[in-house]
């Protein structure tokens, strides 16, 4: 077999630049933009992209998250058309054969990362896909090219633990490439229900949660070219996701497994473990980069899940301050802003971050201008409105600004338009309380449970709400809000540690299940607070029937995918504990 050289003609174009040189440019641009220097790192790898692999792929990596930030069209398509420019360079340094297995030991240093380059620029191509266009025929295109990532990453994974690698100079930004990239895989698959991973499964693919944490844990550790990839992801895992699905605390590190020596902190759907896990990322990190906005978001977004709301909002107003450059970074601090004022029942305050979300960002204007209307409605109706806007007016313009991300609606946003349509009579009936059930939608219950003082001024404003319904003539949406009352008052007392005052408010809702009209989404998610509470109190055979029956007996009801995966999630958290005991108790 040839060595490469000949059958690739970029790679003598290369030589200007060793793959030493490019990686350690690379390093150095990334370190510029983690220290908010967006535009300069983005000019010194613009000035190669056209002969390092590298620099192509971080030039395009970068381009695409703006783009997913801003959200705008102009810029989906430009980190497209970069990112498929990066893809092709990568092609020709790659080696010919399309199956790697039997060239392991023909492979060159630069045909690996080649391929590693390759399989990234396919699996971020495929996001954009999905974000760009909405027909079924770029679903299958973006399906095919994660398939063809996701064999590449297998292969490498593989071929690099083999005696016969070839280990260089970039071996360690090599394994970073591939921890990022089998990691990202195990633990995605690994979120999905179990119905979907068997059709994912039947197609090839598999994921183990665990080992996807460890393998990304590794890749933001060891200071490579894909660290900041791997731990932006594991941050978003540890302070979102895992916080608005409430799982149990990682396994996986010491740390991880010191939290699951008690099954009653691992049930109690606080998430200690993951802001451990978050902090001690974040250490790492903020040491290098003190001012980096990425990293001053995520520890404000730390804060705020250990209820240390003002600590929170102040990182969040210094993450802001730290850059001017790019706003996008501004509007992901404005949202937790908006939440963290929402906690604090500051109605005006949280006002004020929706709108300015709803005049600079594109994400989602509908959800934005929801919650303008939701904080309005939340004030005296005697009070001042900001800027003279009326929540009435507000709320009937949602539906006009909804949107599809990937071909489908936001459940969110569907879940706002789907309320604010009581709005559209001539004489329309108020809601409850907006703000607070959008809040249980995002779990922003947990945020408060450390800080009683919160939980006391939501029980204050439901009991405020309860009587003004109460009060009220009775209509066909009576009922609805009164269980939706309900169900946040449960939560409050749950918080408060009332266990059985909070089982009474979730029996209420779901024995109104026959008489509901609308909210429909408030009966499985009662089943599914009462199984979280049960599995607190050792409960584990009720706690399993109420599961079964929230998964098995209601469907297409509002943010359903949401409450399917919380579901998920309590079963894996039941299923932990068992294995727990039994080692415990052999």
């Amino acid at each position: 077999m040839s060595n490469g050289k000949d059958d690739h003609p970029a790679q003598n174009n290369s030589s200007q630049m060793t793959l030493e040189e490019s990686l350690e440019e690379c390093m150095e641009a990334l370190d510029l933009f983690l220290n908010n220097h967006f535009n300069e790192s983005l000019e010194r790898l613009q000035s190669k992209v056209g002969e390092s692999m590298y620099h192509a792929l971080i030039y395009a990596t970068i381009l695409e998250m703006q783009a997913m930030m801003t959200f705008q069209h102009e810029d989906i398509c430009n980190a497209g058309a970069t990112m498929k420019s990066a893809q092709d360079l990568c092609q020709r340094f790659r080696r010919k054969s399309p199956n790697l297995g039997k060239l392991t030991g023909e492979l060159t240093e630069e045909q690996l990362h080649a391929e590693v380059c390759f399989a990234e620029c396919q699996l971020q191509r495929a996001a954009l896909t999905f974000l760009q266009d909405e027909n079924m025929v770029s679903f299958i295109k973006g399906g095919i090219k994660v398939r063809n990532s996701y064999l590449i990453y297998k292969d490498l994974h593989s071929y690099v633990k083999s005696q016969t690698c070839l280990k260089g100079s970039g071996h360690n930004h090599l394994e970073g490439g591939i921890s990022f990239g089998v990691g990202a895989f195990n633990l995605t698959l690994s979120l999905f229900p179990p119905r979907i991973l068997k059709v994912l499964e039947f197609a090839g693919f598999s994921g183990d949660k665990d080992y996807g944490l460890s393998l990304l844990d590794d890749g933001a550790t060891a200071m490579n070219l894909r660290s900041m990839l791997c731990v932006l992801l594991l941050l978003c895992y540890y302070t979102f996701l895992t916080f608005i699905l409430g799982m149990a605390p990682p396994p996986y590190t010491p740390i991880g497994k010191m939290f699951h020596t008690s099954c009653s902190l691992c049930f109690s759907g606080t998430g200690e473990g993951h802001v451990v896990e978050a902090e001690r990322l974040l250490k790492i990190f903020r040491v290098r980069y003190p001012r980096g906005a990425i990293f001053l978001f995520f520890a404000g977004r730390v804060e705020e899940m250990k209820g240390n709301i003002d600590e929170a909002v102040a990182l969040f107003e210094d993450g802001c301050k730290a850059q001017q450059a790019w706003k996008q970074f501004h509007h992901m601090c404005y949202w937790e802003l908006m939440w963290c004022f929402t906690y604090k029942r500051a109605w005006k305050m949280a006002y004020f971050y929706a709108d300015l979300l709803s005049k600079e960002s594109r994400w989602s204007k509908a959800m934005y201008i929801y919650m303008k209307a939701a904080c309005l409605s939340m004030l005296p109706k005697e009070e001042e409105r900001p800027f003279g806007e009326n929540e009435v007016d507000l709320f009937r313009q949602v539906p006009g600004f909804k949107q599809k991300i990937a071909g489908k609606s936001p459940p969110t946003e569907k879940f706002a338009i789907h309320k604010a349509r009581r709005y559209k009579a001539n004489c329309p009936v108020r809601l409850a309380v907006p703000v607070l059930e959008m809040m249980y939608m995002w779990n922003g219950f947990s945020m408060i449970k450390k800080r009683p003082e919160l939980t006391e001024g939501m029980i204050q404003t439901l009991v405020e709400a309860e009587r003004t319904l109460l009060e009220s003539p009775e209509n066909e949406y009576s009922l609805d809000d009164r269980c939706v009352i309900h169900l946040l008052k449960g939560m409050c007392l749950k918080n408060q540690g009332l266990l059985q005052g909070a089982e009474e408010y979730f029996h209420k809702v779901c024995s109104s299940e026959k008489k509901l009209r609308f909210d429909h989404y408030l009966i499985p998610n009662s089943m599914v607070e009462l199984s979280l509470l049960y599995i607190e109190q050792g409960r584990r055979d009720e706690a399993i029937k109420l599961l079964h029956k929230a998964k098995n007996n209601y469907k297409e009801y509002s943010m359903e995918s949401r409450t399917q995966f919380r579901i998920h999630a309590a079963m894996a958290k039941l299923k932990a504990g068992s294995v727990d005991a039994d080692r415990t108790h052999p």
